[in-house]
């Protein structure tokens, strides 16, 4: 049984290099990472709407949505409709050490659902040891991201994604580059997996195959979706108790003009690159926060340039996408390069403007790089309006979510 070429998606694969990472770009952490580059609207401060109702909603092959209120419908491709039998397939190859060279890691490995689908690590390590440029960036709420790495404005499907983590080269993450029969070979040795993947493919004469290993996997994650945290029942389910005072502060000053951070960490998802059914135009921005200033120059360290690396226009330098703040307090360290080690020090950086490197090879004042985003202007916060801030981060986690049992592991022991 042979795999079918990928070749469109081995092509974004040398564009990209990594599942969570882009090529030769320093380590990274998941979560607050981006700012400012205009967009207005922040995020619900009081019960009521947003881009739907939520709940419904049809995925294709009569799938249904089970949304939070006030999300959209996430796109599906037309070539990879929604189905039960094929987000069950993706689950367990989502968790399926097969599916690395050497067998010891899964996609898992490096998404852990305890820490959002994050692994804490501010870079993630392959299955062969190798250590990657970057760390693994949460996939929750994924089906509504319309870039899927930190800096690559190419790989645009979950489809195009999902294989990369499995036969990408640099780095190596699961270590099937070349590999691509033998990885078929070991699904369809499983009658457990020759019976799911015929349930999920019942057209296909040949259902086991890379092609379709990959969109069951794009299913299972565009699932995966989080929208239950007490931010979520106060400002969608109409419940004033669920956020405490400190947090309503808190949500009021993310809010604010002060503060800027609603700008770009806005909407449902507390994120500005979204893209869901009906949205006329999907958007896709990358930022440049300050975090470095090399010598002045506006640089960034070497390998670490963000969409620079792609287009190569100076004004690129040192953008990133921005990702959701959702169950930010789980998914240390942060911004791009896993720099920010706390909650705090994210506060700081913003606080600052830009961060200052007093000395060695990345010395310079972050708030002066010419390539910054204009809205990172900084502000003050006491100690109390600080208290806050971590109150409303806080109320952002779900702990549904980390605990939903159609997320989990199929193949873990019952204690």
């Amino acid at each position: 049984m042979r795999a079918r070429p990928l070749e469109a998606v081995f092509f974004v694969m040398g564009l990209c290099g990594v599942a969570c990472a882009d090529p030769s770009l320093p380590a990274g952490g998941g979560g607050a990472g981006g700012a400012a580059a205009g967009g207005a609207g922040g995020v619900a401060p009081t019960t009521g709407g947003g881009p739907s109702e939520g709940g419904g909603g049809a995925g294709g092959s009569g799938w249904e949505w089970n949304l939070p209120k006030g999300f959209p419908v996430p796109k599906v491709p037309d070539d990879n409709p929604m189905s039960q039998p094929k987000v069950e397939l993706g689950r367990r190859l989502f968790y399926d050490t097969r599916l690395s060279g050497n067998e010891t890691q899964s996609c898992a490995s490096c998404h852990d659902q305890a820490l959002a689908f994050t692994d804490g690590r501010a870079q993630a390590l392959g299955s062969t040891g190798e250590l990657h440029p970057r760390s693994a960036m949460s996939i929750a709420n994924v089906a509504y991201s319309t870039a899927l790495t930190w800096a690559n404005p190419v790989l645009l499907h979950l489809e195009s994604q999902a294989a990369v983590p499995i036969f990408g080269t640099m780095p190596v993450e699961l270590g099937m580059s070349g590999m691509e029969d033998e990885l078929t070979a070991r699904l369809a040795a499983d009658p457990d997996y020759v019976e799911r993947f015929q349930a999920a493919f019942p057209d296909d004469a040949d259902p086991i195959s890379v092609g379709n290993a990959v969109k069951a996997i794009a299913c299972f994650e565009r699932t995966v979706i989080s929208g239950s945290s007490p931010y979520d029942r106060y400002a969608y389910g109409g419940d004033e108790s669920a956020l405490s005072e400190a947090a309503k502060r808190g949500l009021a000053l993310f809010n604010s003009e002060r503060m800027e951070c609603f700008h770009c960490h806005q909407g449902f998802n507390f994120q500005d690159s979204v893209t869901f059914e009906g949205q006329a135009f999907p958007s896709i921005e990358f930022h440049n926060t300050g975090l470095y200033n090399i010598g002045g120059t506006g640089a960034y360290p070497p390998g670490g340039e963000g969409l620079y690396a792609m287009t190569g226009k100076p004004e690129d330098m040192g953008k990133f996408r921005v990702p959701t703040l959702r169950n930010i307090a789980l998914t240390a360290p942060y911004m791009h390069d896993g720099s920010a080690a706390t909650l705090d020090d994210v506060l700081d950086h913003y606080a600052a403007a830009g961060r200052t490197i007093e000395d060695g090879p990345y010395a310079g004042v972050g708030a002066d790089n010419p390539y910054k985003s204009g809205l990172i202007a900084g502000f003050e916060l006491d100690d109390g309006e600080r208290a806050d801030m971590h109150a409303f981060f806080e109320s952002l986690t779900d702990e549904a979510f980390t605990h939903d049992p159609s997320f989990a592991d199929p193949f873990a022991r019952s204690p």
